[in-house]
């Protein structure tokens, strides 16, 4: 594993070349105090890409996805796989880490997706079954446009990274999986911006517990263009504080 124990602050020195204005992205990871390197679209693809650090899909920009029945919806453009992997224990956090995040409405999901008995970079990301660990939506009022998202209180304006904390459910199996983080921003009128990243995990516990079928959803198809949640005017909405953050239900084990 290409692990590498580093002080936040380290981190965020290799985040200034990247720019500071637009969406952002999700850059690193970490495990307890490990910190794990992810791509940076900024940075040549030939200097990332087949390192034995590397654990995240290259993702090509930090330009949104906007339609449901884009393939890259699942782990991004073009969401080549990595060479190595988060080993991570059932039951621990995983933290995401943004080091600029500036859209403020919309919910944030995590899924996981099992590679079987095989390799994750074999894996089609398109025809795996992911499976939502875990989500956050409107936090509180006074209604969809003005109330606090988990989107925005989960962004700092100090220059410290943005974490987004996810905790991978205790009685899962193990095995290897892929961890999918999506951020689905509804700022702007009935036009959904999707920014999904995929990084590959090797889960060790003791579980046994894997979601039923009815969990499972694949992308492209597990959104509907017409879903009220996804094409929707904030700003408009009768319903001022209701929201169903679309995907199903979490499974949490």
């Amino acid at each position: 594993m290409a692990a590498v124990v580093v002080p936040l602050f380290l981190a965020a020195l290799a985040a200034l070349s990247g720019p500071v204005l637009a969406h952002g992205g999700l850059n690193n990871y970490t495990v307890g105090e490990t910190w794990y390197r992810g791509y940076d679209p900024n940075t040549p693809a030939a200097d990332q890409v087949g390192q034995s650090w590397m654990v995240q899909r290259p993702w090509a920009s930090i330009d949104p996805i906007f339609s449901v029945d884009d393939k890259h919806i699942a782990c991004n453009d073009p969401g080549s796989p990595p060479t190595s992997y988060i080993p991570i224990q059932a039951g621990e956090n995983i933290t995401a880490v943004y080091w600029y995040w500036l859209h403020p409405v919309g919910p944030m999901t995590a899924w996981l997706a099992s590679c079987g008995d095989g390799d994750c970079s074999a894996v089609d990301v398109n025809e795996v079954e992911w499976f939502k660990i875990w989500e956050a939506g409107l936090l509180e009022g006074p209604n969809l446009a003005e109330g606090l998202w988990y989107q925005k209180a989960f962004q700092n304006w100090d220059g410290s990274p943005d974490l987004w904390p996810v905790t991978i459910p205790a009685s899962l199996k193990p095995g290897k999986y892929i961890i999918r983080h999506e951020i689905l921003s509804i700022h702007i009128e009935n036009k959904p911006q999707f920014y999904p990243e995929c990084a590959h995990l090797e889960i060790s516990g003791a579980g046994s517990a894997f979601p039923p079928k009815e969990y499972m959803k694949k992308f492209p198809g597990a959104y509907k263009a017409d879903d009220p949640s996804i094409r929707i005017n904030v700003y408009g909405s009768e319903d001022t504080m209701n929201y169903t953050i679309p995907g199903g239900p979490v499974w949490d084990g």
